[in-house]
């Protein structure tokens, strides 16, 4: 079961840099408000989405402690993000402050995932 959960431990991992790196590449392109959500954040998004989810169920499965309180706002945050990522990721222009938000709440859930003991 370590092996498997590893394995979405990684996916997971994948997903967040998709998300993040595709912040990051736009950020000269949000200096100037020309940013736009690239299909990259969403795929990010959704890949978390489905990797936490089904690391949640495989660490219960596995009779691990599960923080639920900690895997809810982390849901919520990312719920957030990719209910804006998916409704603007066909303009192309994003509003500076939406596109910063989507950012500095991708880099709260690392935080949140990494400090939060």
């Amino acid at each position: 079961m370590d092996v498997l959960i590893n394995v979405f431990v990684a996916l997971h991992i994948i997903g967040i840099a998709s998300l993040l790196g595709g912040f990051l590449t736009q950020m000269k392109a949000m200096g100037a408000g020309t940013a736009r959500f690239s299909p990259a954040m969403l795929h990010g998004a959704l890949t978390m989405l489905i990797t936490g989810i089904a690391l949640v169920g495989l660490n219960q499965a596995d009779d691990q402690t599960v923080n639920n309180l900690k895997v809810g706002i982390k849901l919520a945050i990312l719920v957030v993000i990719l209910g804006l990522v998916y409704v603007k990721r066909d303009e192309e222009k994003v509003d500076k402050g939406l596109f910063a938000a989507v950012g500095g709440l991708t880099m709260l859930n690392i935080f949140i995932a990494t400090l939060w003991v």
